[in-house]
């Protein structure tokens, strides 16, 4: 192997980023180990919701629910009642029905809370709705 097709050969950093991108695309998501679940933004959160929630207004009132009760913090905690993750789920570990990596993928804590607000309220709209009238959900 010649030294300049090496050099040609993208940073780790760069190739982790592309294979996230394709993953994402594909509908797929990487799971982030502990350490690296610390560093995922509320932005990239944001964007996974958006891609298992294509409705609008469902993803709408959903992400008003998870910027009230965790700010998009994959790991937010509540000091009182222990409740845990975007959706805030008491105890957390009821996530684990949703994946075994629900301490730290985003993605898994989206479908847990998802599909609770679809069982309980009937969609996200109407969680919202009952967030409104409640304060919590």
């Amino acid at each position: 192997m010649s030294v300049s097709f090496i050099r040609r050969i993208a940073s780790p950093k760069k190739a982790l980023t592309t294979a996230a991108v394709a993953a994402a695309a594909a509908g797929l998501a990487l799971t982030a180990a502990p350490a690296q679940a610390a560093t995922t933004s509320a932005s990239s959160a944001q964007a996974i919701a958006h891609q298992m929630i294509p409705d609008a207004a469902q993803f709408n009132a959903f992400s008003k629910i998870v910027s009230h009760e965790s700010g998009w913090n994959i790991s937010a905690t509540n000091s009182s009642s222990g409740a845990y993750g975007l959706v805030q789920a008491l105890p957390g570990s009821k996530m684990a029905s949703a994946g075994a990596d629900w301490k730290t993928n985003p993605a898994t804590q989206i479908k847990w809370g998802l599909d609770y607000m679809n069982s309980r309220y009937g969609s996200p709209t109407a969680a919202w709705s009952f967030w409104q009238a409640n304060g919590w959900y």
